[in-house]
């Protein structure tokens, strides 16, 4: 039976924005994808980084002194929904992933913190200084919490049937995924003389339980241990066939110079009109014209401009100043082959 033979994949180069990196902020950059990856990469990173990431966090407490959380608590200014309003925002690193406990007692007139909280030897308190009650003078704080690992939202575990409990403890609905945010961005770039490649731009923002690298390392698990049921037969080789592009083939600037664009760049008209800054009227009316990337702006002329939906004189000035900070201008002419026929002769 004769072998089938398969055309390679662009295989994207990832790096991390080492600059802005930190334990609760990172931006991935992945490229060059083939054209169209970006949206599909993107989404799917993004769904499963907001709603399946594992993480640890307080699901039950015992409040010495009452038994459900509607009650106030002798001798705090808090009432019982406000204090465990605060214990919902302790954020816990679990370096086992296994369920533990910690204990919180505050005798006198004081604060209570997330500081003042003991816990077991793998759980790591990470907002320390996150107030939870204020204690007033002559009066006791004292509260178990109970921890537990889990995915995503968790509604409050209650015992059926029982409103109340034997031990007071009081179930908490919880969020167990440290993920706060996630977005993401697609450019064009290019690789050699072709220039419709994606370059994704992915920005995570974490509770500091867990680093951003981390849960994308978790997240893509999660993807490829999904997508590896869906094989049907054995799994084309892709990575074997595939090699990297280099690094000179889609991040070296090119001037057009040649045709009379100086100080102007390939990489710079390719790029979607988002890098331009515009308000949201000009944006959203170029966009629904299908303007979309900065190459198509610069080949309107101005009466074509005017010529959009909704696209008054007032957007066009705006949009000018904008295209001015980058010396574009309207009715530039740039042709798209001109183009490839630079990165072509650059090659």
């Amino acid at each position: 039976m004769t072998k089938k033979e398969y055309r390679p994949l662009t295989i994207p180069r990832l790096s991390w924005h080492k600059e802005s990196l930190t334990e609760t902020y990172g931006e991935l950059i992945a490229q060059p994808l083939e054209p169209g990856f970006g949206i599909t990469l993107g989404n799917a990173l993004r769904r499963v980084l907001l709603g399946a990431i594992e993480g640890s966090a307080v699901t039950s407490v015992i409040i010495k002194g009452i038994n459900n959380e509607f009650s106030s608590i002798p001798g705090v200014v808090e009432d019982a929904m406000q204090l465990i309003l605060n214990i919902k925002e302790i954020v816990i690193r679990n370096k086992e992933g296994k369920p533990g406990k910690m204990h919180l007692t505050v005798a006198g007139e004081g604060v209570a913190r997330v500081a003042d909280i003991t816990a077991d030897a793998h759980l790591e308190l990470v907002n320390v200084s996150h107030v939870l009650a204020h204690v007033a003078k002559g009066s006791k704080l004292d509260i178990e919490f109970f921890v537990e690992s889990g995915r995503g939202y968790q509604p409050a575990q209650w015992p059926v049937g029982k409103a109340l409990q034997e031990d007071n403890r009081i179930y908490l609905d919880v969020m167990f995924s440290s993920i706060k945010k996630v977005m993401f961005d697609i450019e064009k770039t290019r690789v050699g003389k072709e220039i419709d490649y994606d370059k994704l731009m992915l920005k995570v923002y974490t509770n500091g339980s867990e680093s951003p690298v981390d849960v994308m390392h978790y997240a893509v698990s999660v993807l490829r241990t999904q997508l590896e049921h869906f094989l049907v037969n054995a799994e084309i080789p892709f990575n074997q066939i595939s090699t990297l592009p280099s690094e000179t083939s889609f991040n070296e600037p090119i001037e057009l110079d040649q045709l009379g664009l100086k100080g102007i760049t390939v990489d710079l008209l390719l790029k979607p009109i988002d890098e331009l800054e515009l308000s949201v009227r000009a944006h959203n009316c170029l966009i629904n014209a299908d303007i979309k990337r900065i190459i198509d702006l610069v080949n309107l002329s101005e009466d074509e401009a005017l010529k959009i939906k909704n696209f008054g004189r007032k957007s066009l000035n705006e949009v000018k100043e904008s295209m001015k900070a980058f010396g574009l201008t309207f009715g530039m002419n740039v042709r798209e082959s001109d183009l490839k026929k630079i990165l072509k002769d650059k090659e």
